[in-house]
């Protein structure tokens, strides 16, 4: 499982010319069956996103598409969690091929 946190950088200006293109990165995302959860960060300094189902090396691409990341208006940090305990409605992750 990975947790992606999506930093504004000094090109926060730009989002609006490209948030069509960025929302649609994230609904491809979800329709691939590697986001779980998407979201601002609290705070306004950017955004989440929780991803399963895919590799390093596949997500690092994947990211690396983002409108938002391409133009530099975020800046993208990808942690890995190796999970080890689970609600039982996420179990499903303790069993993820990441």
């Amino acid at each position: 499982m990975f947790f992606i946190a999506l930093e504004f950088s000094d090109n926060k200006s730009q989002a609006s010319h490209y948030m069509q293109e960025h929302n649609n990165w994230i609904r491809g995302g979800f329709d691939d069956g590697v986001f779980l959860v998407s979201g601002s960060l609290a705070s306004g300094s950017g955004g989440a996103i929780i991803a399963h189902n895919t590799s390093p090396t596949e997500l690092e691409k994947r990211v690396a598409n983002d409108p938002f990341v391409a133009q530099n208006i975020v800046t993208a940090t990808i942690t890995e969690i190796s999970v080890a305990r689970t609600d039982k409605r996420l179990e499903f992750l303790l069993t993820d091929s990441d």
